[in-house]
């Protein structure tokens, strides 16, 4: 058998759904997840169908895309307008803001550019040296230390990066303060615990009381998480636990981690209709202040709206409301016409819901 089909084996899937139940004792428990490709597995596989009624597995602020401000997504949307060569990952062409969006710029005739990473963007600018080329970077853990690396290579000087870099932790403290919804334990995201360690999460599952448990991607290694997370609960134990040993290290990747040390600090960052959080975004340090797009550009005095009316995806990214409750959802908000920021990812919730269910 492959290691692939050895993780999405029937057998032990079911093994675990009767190991759940029997640990979960028929307790009203609420699992949250902080991560779209965990979504994404959790509902191409069916897995809150194995789950016991009274278990309740929740997706959180964990679409990179979905999060991004308005007011981040209005400035490089401002920029463009400017003249300047923008470049971006694909998702975040198409996300709206306040009354545009990059690709709708594009069709102005902006020179919008869809990269696959911060060097082919610094090659870009290379190419256009009497041309200012910024690079919106969006992204969490997983994804700042690539555009931190970067900057260490001393990038051409017509090259700025817009960062709307985000930090998990502090959103995961979010959750557990919200009135009413009770967070029993956290599937941390395996691509962010990879870079910072499992043992990140160990201080707030200590401080919360709550059991983390970094997972995989495959349907058994989302199950396992569970089950071990409903074994924590069981025994009264609240740590952070690593599921995913085959990629995650207690300890993350040193060297990115230095990296991001290097390139950026943290401070209070804006999500999109969830507020500012603090010390929740990377920002760029001022040593590398000549490339940081926020600080060598002007940006007109603009009101950003995050949320449009009628949209609920705050609440879908909170994990307070399921996607199918937003009257927009496979309506007025679709995949090929995104209302809201949720619908236009690939790790967006309600993308996932919506490319799921068949409608």
């Amino acid at each position: 058998m492959s290691k692939q089909l050895e993780f999405r084996s029937a057998r032990y899937a079911q093994a675990l759904k009767r190991e759940i139940e029997t640990l979960s004792h028929n307790r009203q428990l609420r699992i949250v997840h902080v991560c779209g490709t965990h979504e994404d597995t959790i509902s191409q596989y069916g897995i809150r169908s194995l789950l016991p009624e009274s278990m309740h597995l929740v997706a959180g602020p964990g679409c990179p895309v979905c999060v991004c401000a308005a007011e981040d997504v209005d400035m490089a949307i401002a920029l463009a307008r400017q003249g300047h060569i923008m470049t971006t990952f694909g998702d975040m062409v198409r996300v709206p803001s306040t009354d545009s969006s990059l690709a709708k710029e594009r069709t102005k005739g902006a020179d919008v550019r869809v990269v696959y990473g911060t060097n082919d963007a610094v090659e870009i600018a290379r190419k256009n040296p009497n041309k200012q080329v910024v690079f919106v970077g969006v992204g969490f853990e997983t994804t700042a230390p690539t555009i931190g690396l970067e900057l260490l290579r001393s990038p051409p000087p017509n090259f700025s990066i817009l960062t709307s870099l985000k930090v998990i932790p502090p959103a995961m403290d979010l959750l557990v303060n919200i009135e009413g919804f009770a967070v029993d334990g956290f599937i941390t995201p395996g691509h962010v615990s990879a870079i910072i360690g499992s043992n990140a999460f160990q201080s707030f599952a200590e401080r919360r009381h709550v059991p983390c448990v970094a997972a995989g991607f495959e349907p058994l290694d989302v199950l396992e998480a569970i089950r071990m997370i409903a074994l924590q609960i069981s025994e009264g134990r609240a740590v952070s636990e690593n599921e995913y040993t085959r990629v995650v290290r207690p300890e993350g990747n040193i060297t990115a981690q230095r990296v991001l040390s290097q390139t950026f600090r943290i401070g209070d960052a804006p999500w999109r209709g969830l507020g500012i959080i603090k010390k929740s975004g990377y920002f760029i340090k001022r040593k590398y202040r000549a490339h940081d797009a926020r600080l060598r550009f002007d940006f007109p005095d603009t009101e950003s709206v995050d949320i449009l009316p009628g949209c609920r995806c705050h609440e879908v990214i909170l994990g307070m409301v399921d996607p199918v409750d937003c009257k927009l959802f496979g309506n007025r908000c679709t995949p090929e016409n995104p209302y809201g920021p949720c619908m236009v990812g690939h790790e967006g919730t309600c993308r996932i819901r919506h490319e799921n269910s068949g409608a």
